[in-house]
């Protein structure tokens, strides 16, 4: 039997994405085998076993394997990233014994990493698998990520310290140095060093696949297809088949879902505002108290996903948190005054379904890229709110160059949100303005296009998966 092996980091966010790429692949040739292979890092991702659990009982060709664990010392490492990024170097002789079993299973017709992966690339050569990276964000991140080893080299100042730098490329709006993933911002830690070699490697795959479709970003599709976006323009295929729709069941927390749907069932069309931040997503208690009041002032329908704050313990675990007090975080009497046009439910919400509900018309978002496909899928506005990752990029392109989005403005230089900033922002997007229905038709016309890509024959995103699995058998 034939396989493709995907090998995701286990967030729940790029292990989702990797079971959607694996049921998209499975559409294209039923026949194969996916095996998923999972590790187990000393810094806590969030849970898996139940997705992983029930997507292996509903879709039989979909297989996890799980590494073992890899003893490592937490304080002979500066951050937890740096210990998170080293685990998938030492976890590779484990890694190289999975794929040499799974190749006496299979033909194994390629091998599908994550962009942190990169150890594993040397693992697929010596055992002539051919490889391809799974890029999780946007072709304009992927651009500007392949071209990072060079602005690395052409600068000797730590991003964090280059505020008023810009890169300035043709493919991309200008995005401030200090923009870029906190892992980069100071110069020759570990962490940073890792994700310059994550895109020196990404040049030495066999592919990239990249969850976008050509329309969204037309001037980073072609800069990424012409070479552009480096100074040797020697980049490998790459291949935009998104959006990615998230069909799995991501929880059981069926009893949350039965509430927000209820509640939102009782609401106007497009009144609400939906307030999430990801999975991973942390606010400080004066964070949350100033959105409230945000929330609170402007006098909309609000439905908002709160959690606790950071603490030691969700820095090793940042999922896996008990569910916040909300009469300790909130504003005094919040929950009291807003009872009939807000709901506050904790820790998590079914997030496509609340961002298909037609009560729903706008989405203060943390920016990452999931969601904001999620919210183009579901034609609903969002207000840019990023937090970590390469949000901050996603922030400029949703902003400048699809403008689908609104900002929000950080009231000082240690990222705070005041909540008269929140107020405005909010009322800005909610208020039926002209500036509202412009960024809805600009919504409404990129999920049309998403639509195309996906559905016809020969919509872009159908005709790259095809080239995709076509190349695994030309290689």
């Amino acid at each position: 039997m034939e396989s493709v092996v995907l090998y995701p980091i286990p967030a729940r966010g790029h292990l989702i994405s990797a079971v959607e790429l694996a049921k998209l692949i499975l559409t294209q040739n039923p026949s194969l085998i996916i095996n998923i292979v999972l590790t187990n890092p000393p810094i806590k991702l969030g849970p898996t076993a139940p997705f992983v659990a029930a997507v292996s009982s509903a879709i039989p060709s979909i297989k996890f394997h799980h590494l073992p664990t890899v003893p490592i010392d937490p304080d002979s490492y500066p951050s937890h990233r740096a210990i998170l990024f080293d685990h998938y170097r030492l976890v590779n002789p484990h890694f190289r014994q999975v794929l040499r079993s799974l190749s006496g299973d299979f033909t194994l017709r390629c091998l599908v990493i994550d962009f942190f992966c990169f150890p594993a690339l040397h693992i697929a050569s010596e055992l002539n698998i051919p490889t391809y990276y799974f890029f999780t964000s946007g072709a304009s991140c992927l651009a500007l990520f392949l071209h990072l080893p060079t602005i690395y080299e052409n600068t000797t100042q730590s991003f964090k310290d280059l505020e008023n730098t810009f890169v300035d490329l043709s493919f991309m709006p200008p995005v401030p140095l200090s923009h870029m993933p906190e892992s980069t911002l100071v110069r020759g830690t570990p962490e940073c060093l890792h994700i310059i070699n994550c895109a020196v490697h990404l040049k030495k795959s066999a592919g990239i696949i990249v969850n976008t479709f050509e329309s969204l970003e037309p001037k980073a599709v072609k800069a990424l297809s012409n070479g552009n976006c480096i100074l040797d323009h020697r980049i490998p295929p790459v291949y935009c088949i998104g959006p990615l729709t998230i069909t799995t069941n991501q929880s059981t927390r069926d009893s949350t879902t039965m509430e927000c749907l209820t509640w939102l069932d009782m609401q106007p069309s497009r009144s609400v505002v939906f307030v999430c931040f990801g999975s991973m997503g942390l606010l400080s208690k004066q964070q949350l108290r100033e959105l409230g009041l945000g929330l609170e002032r402007s006098y909309y329908r609000f439905l908002w996903v709160v959690r606790n704050p950071p603490s030691d313990t969700q820095s090793k675990d940042p999922i896996a948190q008990p569910d916040p007090d909300l009469n300790l975080l909130l504003p005094d009497g919040f929950l009291d005054r807003t009872r009939d046009r807000g709901l506050v439910v904790k820790s998590w919400a079914p997030q496509v379904a609340v961002l298909s509900h037609d009560s729903v018309g706008g989405f203060v978002t943390h920016c990452g890229w999931n969601s904001v496909l999620e919210s183009i899928c579901a034609v609903v506005p969002m207000i840019g709110w990023p937090l970590y990752a390469e949000q901050k990029i996603n922030k400029v392109l949703l902003m400048k160059e699809l403008e689908v989005a609104l900002p929000m403005n950080e009231s000082d230089g240690g990222g705070s949100v005041s909540s008269a900033e929140v107020e405005k922002r909010v009322r800005e997007l909610m208020d039926e303005s002209e500036k509202r229905k412009s960024l809805r038709k600009r919504v409404m016309e990129k999920r049309d296009e998403a639509m195309a890509a996906l559905s016809h024959q020969n919509g872009s995103s159908r005709v790259a998966l095809a080239k995709l699995v076509e190349s695994w058998y030309n290689i």
